[in-house]
């Protein structure tokens, strides 16, 4: 990942075509280890190639990979009670999160920072 971010920053810095001292010079300046063989397979592979094509195609690489947001948990807990009785459960459950949200939303948490 550093020596990604150390070629981002050379293209920042105006070089087209960043080379392996750009990156070394980068990374040494941070005293981060550079890799000779990381950097060699990195501008192999970007050889050629326009830096913000190369970011589109990531941002569309990671647009497909499944994220695992939550909030979908209780909504498939509280469906299998959706039955004839099943409303009263429901119902307890959304007055008991209403009372833990307004518990998380004490302003000053019960501190300051300055005491």
């Amino acid at each position: 990942m550093k020596v990604v971010a150390a070629y981002l920053l050379a293209v920042l810095g105006g070089a087209t075509c960043p080379t392996n001292d750009d990156i070394k010079n980068i990374l040494g300046s941070v005293g981060a280890d550079a890799d000779d063989d990381k950097i060699e397979l990195l501008l192999s592979e970007v050889k050629g190639k326009d830096i913000t094509e190369l970011i589109a195609s990531g941002r569309e690489k990671l647009a497909s990979v499944p994220s695992g947001g939550g909030g979908g948990g209780a909504v498939a807990a509280a469906a299998p009670g959706a039955g004839a009785g099943g409303a009263a459960p429901a119902a307890e459950a959304k007055k008991e999160e209403k009372v833990e949200e307004k518990e998380e939303s004490d302003d000053d948490m019960g501190f300051s920072l300055f005491d």
